[in-house]
């Protein structure tokens, strides 16, 4: 899964305040990866999904309202729970962080 992202508005030049932003809409996508594998997103309605796990490393600064590149894998799924990771990349190439998640996801009667 890849795909570009970015604030809408533009972020004070704190470089504390532009990871926490990246590090909170990396957990909000990053959990996707282990849903798709098997035909589900964090919107359906009878999904249960909860970060157990998140770690970031932050590589160089960068900017959250410029264009972030990020390229996200599920490593595996297995008993409601799935392993991801990402690169995040700035337009020019760059690697400027690094993401792993494991998650909780099932389903259930609702």
């Amino acid at each position: 899964m890849a795909h570009w992202f970015r604030a809408a508005a533009p972020v004070p030049d704190d470089q504390a305040l532009q990871q926490a932003l990246l590090t909170y809409a990396i957990d909000m996508w990053l959990l996707d990866c282990s849903t798709m594998a098997h035909g589900y997103q964090f919107s359906d309605p009878d999904m249960q999904m909860a970060s157990l796990d998140h770690s970031m490393w932050f590589l160089r600064p960068f900017r959250a309202d410029e264009w972030l590149l990020l390229d996200a894998e599920c490593i595996t799924t297995a008993g409601a729970r799935g392993m991801n990771r990402a690169n995040i990349y700035i337009v020019d190439g760059r690697l400027v962080a690094t993401a792993n998640q494991e998650g909780l996801m099932r389903r259930h009667d609702g």
